[in-house]
């Protein structure tokens, strides 16, 4: 029994798979210290979606004690963040930052998947990313 030849499609090199998702220098190092004070080990934040809010949909940000096969591994800036597969495609593109003012300290998501939100800043409406061609 002879190997049928492989075709030309199968030798060409993958291209590299585009991060999800980016984090600025505030996100990194808030991140940080979060692992860093938490009551018990764990390995990354995991960011999601959810449904729900004025607009739609928000954004989650939870501790994760364990990597789920699932997960979306990104890693940038010396920290971990975990990505629940059902978000992917929304947060394709998206910077996370950490920002302080006077009234609220809070992770942003600036994220080019987002038409809309609602007036509190608590809901987003996304659409998800379009694949490439």
């Amino acid at each position: 029994m002879t190997q049928a030849n492989p075709t030309p499609a199968s030798n060409k090199p993958r291209r590299p798979r585009p991060q999800v998702m980016k984090l600025t220098d505030a996100a990194a190092q808030r991140i940080t210290e979060l692992t860093r004070r938490a009551d018990s080990e764990i390995v990354a934040l995991r960011v999601g979606i959810k449904n729900g809010g004025c607009a739609g949909q928000s954004y989650t940000v939870e501790y994760a004690h364990e990597i789920r096969p699932t997960d979306e591994v990104v890693e940038d800036k010396g920290v971990k963040i975990l990505v629940d597969p059902k978000a992917v495609l929304f947060l394709l593109g998206t910077e996370m930052d950490y920002k302080v003012d006077k009234m609220s300290a809070q992770f942003i998501f600036n994220n080019p998947n987002q038409t809309g939100a609602c007036g509190c800043g608590e809901s987003v409406q996304l659409k998800p990313a379009q694949a490439e061609a």
